[in-house]
């Protein structure tokens, strides 16, 4: 298996995917809508990126440390936004994104 070196941070991946994907949903759902824009566009964002990251570490990608420094990047700036709201799915999703973003530096280093 060529992944076998990477099953924490793709574990740590998927459950950033997750934790985005369930924001997003959620922050659609909220009164103002309009002061959960950025939240809602990063959570796709950083959602999309953690799933592709996470499919392309599993078939063995050449390009391990560049995906890692973006997916680094992208999971910094949701988990930012999402803390700046008091809601328990945005708060949980930072936590995750700021879990995700500690791994991904990790490989991109």
């Amino acid at each position: 298996m060529p992944h076998e070196q990477y099953q924490t941070v793709i574990k740590t991946l998927h459950e950033c995917m997750e934790a985005c994907n369930h924001c997003y949903d959620a922050c659609l759902k909220e009164d103002d809508i309009q002061m959960m824009s950025d939240c809602i566009r990063l959570d796709r964002e950083c959602a999309d990126i953690c799933g592709y990251f996470e499919q392309a570490l599993g078939r063995g990608t050449p390009f391990v440390s560049v995906l890692a420094g973006v997916c680094a990047q992208i999971c910094e700036a949701c988990g930012n936004e999402c803390k700046k709201h008091d809601h328990d799915h945005c708060q949980k999703c930072a936590k995750a994104c700021f879990e995700c973003a500690e791994e991904c530096r990790k490989l991109a280093a």
